[in-house]
C-alpha cells in the first residue's frame, strides 16, 4: 500500500496505491489548512485504514538534501522525510517536486488519456519531452532505461523567449517593461497567457476566462491571445525537442493544454505550425511524436510510480 500526494499551493491531491491501482482517492484546498500535516490528516481520516509500505509526495517548490526535505513556493508549508516516516509509521518517504512526478506519469499514462497532434516516427529508445504550461513552465526529459524511466529535469522555462516575428518582439518590448529579463515562462504560462491579452488588448482577465471565451468566440480578442500563446508554445516546444532530439515523443502536460485541446486541434493549428517551423532543421521536426495528456491525476500517478520506476 503505498500513500502518494500532488501538493500544490491551490490544491493537495492525495491517493493510495495497491499494486498499482489508485484504490482512494481525494482532492483538497490547500487554502483550507494551516498545514500540509493538516491535511494529509484530513484525507487519512477518511482513507481505508490498512497498514501503509512507503509514501511519496510530489510537491510544487523545491526539493533539497537528496529529497530529504521540500518547501511549497506559495504557501508556508514545509514537508520533511524523516517527520513524515515517523507519522506514517513507514521507513520510505520520497519528496520529490512536483514536475519530475508529472513527467513520469505523462510517458506511462495509457493512451486513453492523451491525444495526439502529430503521430510522427517514435524511436522506443529515444528521450521523451515533457512540457506543462500551467501557473509556471515546467520541463524535464524521460529517459527510457532497464525497467522504467529515468526523469531529468530542466529549466527550460527560464531560458531567454526568442521572437519570431514582428509581433512576438513588439510583445517581447511590452514584457521588457515589467521584467528584467524576458524568459518563455513570461510568454508560455498561465500568468503569460493574461500578459498576452493585456498587450493586444489592454484588458485585465484571467487565463480560465480568456482560454473559455477564445473557445466561444474565435473572432473575440481572447482567440487572437490564445492563438499567439498556442504559437509561442509550439515555437518553444519545437526549440526544446529540436535541442533534445526527443524521438521518443513531445508530452504536453499542464494544466492549460487540456483546457485549449480544441484550439490545439482547430485548423489554425498555431502550436504545431510554429512547432514544424524550424527553417533549414524543419526536417527534424514531423517524425516526433506530439501528445496532449489529459489525465486531472497525472502527478499523482507519477508520484506514485517514482517509488519503483526511477533510478
Amino acid at each position: 500500500m503505498i500513500l502518494a500526494g500532488d501538493i500544490g499551493g491551490t490544491k493537495c491531491l492525495f491517493g493510495l496505491f495497491e499494486g498499482g491501482q489508485c484504490i482512494a482517492q481525494r482532492r483538497l484546498a490547500s487554502a483550507d489548512f494551516p498545514t500540509f500535516s493538516a491535511a494529509l490528516a484530513a484525507f487519512l481520516a477518511q482513507a481505508p485504514q490498512k497498514p501503509l509500505s512507503a509514501a511519496s509526495f510530489a510537491i510544487a517548490g523545491p526539493v533539497a538534501d537528496g529529497g530529504r526535505y521540500g518547501r511549497l513556493t506559495n504557501l508556508p508549508w514545509t514537508l520533511d522525510s524523516a517527520t513524515l516516516a515517523q507519522t506514517l509509521h513507514v521507513t520510505n518517504v520520497v519528496l520529490v517536486n512536483d514536475f519530475a512526478a508529472a513527467a513520469l506519469g505523462s510517458v506511462t499514462c495509457p493512451h486513453e488519456q492523451r491525444v495526439t497532434l502529430q503521430t510522427g516516427e517514435p524511436i522506443a529508445d529515444a528521450p521523451s519531452l515533457v512540457l506543462g504550461a500551467g501557473t509556471g513552465l515546467g520541463m524535464a526529459l524521460a529517459l527510457p532505461i532497464r525497467g522504467g524511466w529515468r526523469i531529468v529535469p530542466g529549466e527550460g522555462g527560464h531560458v531567454a523567449f526568442a521572437p519570431a516575428d514582428d509581433q512576438q518582439i513588439a510583445l517581447w518590448q511590452y514584457l521588457r517593461g515589467h521584467h528584467k529579463r524576458v524568459i518563455w515562462e513570461h510568454v508560455v504560462s498561465g500568468p503569460g497567457l493574461a500578459s498576452i491579452h493585456a498587450f493586444l488588448s489592454g484588458d485585465q482577465a484571467s487565463p480560465d476566462s480568456i482560454g473559455r471565451t477564445a473557445l466561444e468566440a474565435p473572432q473575440s480578442a481572447e482567440a487572437s491571445a490564445l492563438n499567439l500563446f498556442l504559437a509561442a508554445y509550439g515555437a518553444f516546444a519545437g526549440d526544446m525537442a529540436m535541442a533534445t532530439l526527443a524521438r521518443g515523443g513531445i508530452f504536453l502536460a499542464g494544466g492549460i493544454a487540456a483546457k485549449v485541446l480544441p484550439a490545439l486541434q482547430g485548423s489554425e493549428r498555431p502550436f504545431l505550425h510554429a512547432f514544424l517551423n524550424k527553417g533549414s532543421h524543419a526536417s527534424l521536426m514531423p517524425p516526433m511524436p506530439i501528445h496532449v495528456v489529459t489525465d486531472p491525476a497525472v502527478g499523482l500517478r507519477g508520484a506514485a510510480m517514482l517509488l519503483s520506476h526511477v533510478s
